[in-house]
């Protein structure tokens, strides 16, 4: 991970350099570069992308999109490049031709030596007080993904077997985490 010291980089900055095939991130002010991810890696977001999909996306409960797409945060100038990003039909106008412009109802970043120290700091933090209602921090060593809600006082549960799935606060279906985290 790279961290350039500039001053208050903002969201729309970053859409202005050029593709250089890393992901770029605005956040209180900074620009951050990732480089592009592991097969590993890969393959958990492909995993995770069918079963979220089979939930969410068979059922017409909302749109998934998978990196990169952007994630704007207006009132503070800040967007991110999250792995996963689900909006719900409720919050569909949230979508613009850019991108995502506001909170999404689930952001799931999935950990890397060069993200881990982002994701579960900046990210966390910007997240819960953006109005994201929950954050999934899959952790691919550990074969566990950590799911934070906002909605209300924060709170952090932790799966590693099966995954219950929520929507507004009800279950909608499970995610069978042994299936995600094999190895190829």
């Amino acid at each position: 991970m790279e961290r350039m010291a500039l001053s208050q980089i903002t969201w729309q900055d970053v859409q202005q350099l050029p593709d250089d095939g890393h992901r770029h991130e605005a956040i209180g002010g900074d620009l951050y570069v990732t480089p592009a991810p592991s097969s590993r890696h890969q393959r958990i977001l492909r995993r995770l992308l069918y079963a979220i999909e089979a939930i969410f996306g068979v059922r017409g409960l909302g749109e998934l999109f998978f990196a990169p797409i952007g994630v704007e945060f207006p009132a503070t100038e800040e967007g991110v490049q999250p792995d996963l990003v689900f909006v719900s039909r409720a919050r569909r106008g949230i979508i613009v031709e850019e991108g995502i412009r506001g909170a999404p109802d689930l952001v799931v970043e999935i950990l890397s030596p060069t993200t881990e120290r982002r994701d579960r700091g900046i990210k966390l933090k910007l997240y819960g007080s953006q109005g994201v209602a929950e954050y999934w921090i899959v952790d691919p060593d550990a074969r566990a993904i950590e799911i934070w809600r906002f909605d209300g006082e924060p709170r952090c549960e932790r799966f590693t077997e099966t995954l219950p799935v929520r929507l507004a606060g009800e279950t909608v279906g499970e995610i069978d985490l042994v299936e995600i985290f094999r190895e190829d």
